[in-house]
């Protein structure tokens, strides 16, 4: 049995989970709502305060599912209740980012400012202090970690100088640049 898996989903006081006529998942919290449909090879039951994942037998497959559906319905109750978040560091002499309207403006050294529109459900927040601080904020856990990689992709941080956008807890490995060589 997944070790995973075989863990119950505590359902906090505040927190809905329920399923719907189509095996949908739907969990309501104070932050939002959420929903997601479980493969039909894995059995989602909700109990009182609590709900257990299981699978019928010990297929490589569904023992591979047990541990990612419980896991995925763990971090659903999380999103409804704490939410998740990603924090990205912008360096570079002129990199800027700023928040215009429904959108991300970022310049990034290019020719022309990047306009990333903001998804439904992700909201961003500029650091006051240092304005090179980006925090992306939402429920999902995948959709926040989707958009703070689509957005570090517009410039990655590169080994020499350490210029580009880089998660905050991220290490960049520091190369060393070209030495003068002595006459020959």
């Amino acid at each position: 049995m997944s070790r995973i898996g075989k863990n119950p989903v505590l359902i906090p006081s505040g927190v809905t989970v329920t399923r719907d006529a189509n095996g949908t998942l739907v969990v309501k919290g104070p932050k939002g709502e959420l929903k997601w449909t479980p493969h039909p090879m894995i059995t989602v039951t909700v109990e009182e305060n609590q709900v257990v994942v299981t699978r019928d037998d010990e297929d490589r497959f569904k023992h591979a599912l047990h541990g990612l559906t419980r896991t995925l319905i763990q971090n659903m109750v999380t999103g409804v209740t704490k939410g998740f978040s990603k924090v990205l560091e912008i360096n570079g002499v002129g990199y800027r980012v700023s928040i215009g309207g429904n959108k991300l403006v970022l310049n990034l050294g290019y020719s022309h400012p990047i306009e990333y529109p903001t998804p439904a459900g992700i909201t961003f927040k500029l650091d006051e202090e240092k304005k090179n601080l980006l925090t992306i904020s939402g429920i999902d856990k995948q959709l926040v970690g989707q958009v703070a990689a689509e957005i570090r992709g517009f410039r990655p941080p590169e080994p020499y100088l350490g210029k580009g956008i880089k998660y905050i807890d991220e290490h960049i490995r520091r190369k060393a640049g070209k030495t003068a060589s002595k006459g020959a």
